[in-house]
């Protein structure tokens, strides 16, 4: 595919929006890959990440495996999830700990636009469509009310496949890495060996992320291949389970402090009539339609690509 500058620059702010829903605790950058057009692009480019392109640099050069990589792409993403992380980071945290209400609800929208989004590519509904649809709602609803373990983890073993599984629930729409890693009881040993420069334990955990994204991203390659409309389907569900996960009003019911941060790692979602606090219920529907007007301009900015509809199972 050949891109101008203008298309790499609109991957690079896709990047930005990536990264900045990444730096909020309970949204995935993958929902907003998936909503924004480059979902399944840069999956396929990740899943193509392998040793062959060692050779193809060999025999042909390195423009060829650039090609082969799509690098630019990658550069162009990474660029624009990194300025964003570095730059939206700190507010992203002031907005949490000053006007939380107000930023779950700008996020709200956002994802519930996104659902009608993603379910109007869905080619054609059938039973099992909207049964694939169910399961991954109901999914992605039950992590969001699972308590994290009680225990920290500990074990290498266990750190590698902390890390695995967290980066794939990264890379699904709906699910946050941040969060599984909470429910797995890894998150706290993370964040002290950050703080701690504990470069073993980082590199066990990066080397677990690295192993489940390569190995991941086959198997949603795969699944988009041969069961597109009920991969779509499947994601969409996730998407609209994860809505309990970033629903405005909660009421705390456990906190624990990971060295000098503090993070709520049990909630329940109440009415804004029943919140024990402000609820702001003006400023956070303001906030909801202007979700809705981002999904509005990402689409505009996002390239249609046909459904494969030959790809198809024939049986669904």
């Amino acid at each position: 595919m050949r891109r101008s500058f203008k298309d790499y620059l609109i991957i690079s702010i896709k990047g930005m929006a990536m990264g900045a829903a990444d730096v909020v605790p309970g949204v995935s950058g993958g929902t907003i890959a998936f909503i924004s057009g480059i979902y399944e692009e840069l999956i396929s480019t990740i899943s193509g990440v392998n040793v062959g392109l060692l050779r193809t640099w060999r025999e042909d050069g390195f423009k060829a495996m650039w090609k082969d990589l799509n690098g630019s792409f990658i550069v162009a993403l990474l660029s624009g999830i990194l300025v964003s992380i570095f730059t939206v980071m700190r507010l992203a945290n002031y907005l949490l700990e000053n006007h939380p209400i107000l930023i779950w609800a700008f996020f709200f929208g956002l994802v519930l636009a996104s659902i009608y989004y993603v379910a109007r590519q869905i080619p054609k509904w059938s039973f099992n469509v909207f049964l694939f649809l169910v399961i991954g709602a109901s999914v992605a609803f039950y992590l969001t009310t699972l308590p994290p373990l009680a225990a920290a983890a500990s074990g290498d073993l266990y750190l590698f496949f902390a890390g695995a599984i967290a980066i794939c629930a990264m890379i699904l729409p709906g699910i946050s890495g941040a969060f599984i890693l909470v429910l797995l009881g890894a998150y706290k040993t993370i964040s002290e060996a950050t703080h701690e420069f504990d470069f073993k334990t980082l590199g066990i955990v990066a080397v677990g992320a690295i192993f489940g994204l390569l190995s991941f991203s086959r198997l949603l390659k795969w699944l988009f291949i041969n069961y597109s409309t009920l991969t779509l389907a499947t994601l969409t569900g996730f998407i609209a389970g994860s809505l309990n996960k970033i629903w405005p009003w909660k009421q705390v019911l456990e906190t624990a402090t990971y060295g000098d941060k503090s993070m709520v790692i049990r909630e329940e979602s109440v009415m804004p009539w029943n919140f024990d606090a402000e609820p702001h219920m003006l400023q956070a529907f303001f906030l909801m339609l202007a979700g809705f007007l981002v999904i509005l301009i990402l689409e505009g900015l996002a390239v249609k690509k046909p459904v494969r509809e030959h790809a198809e199972n024939p049986e669904v």
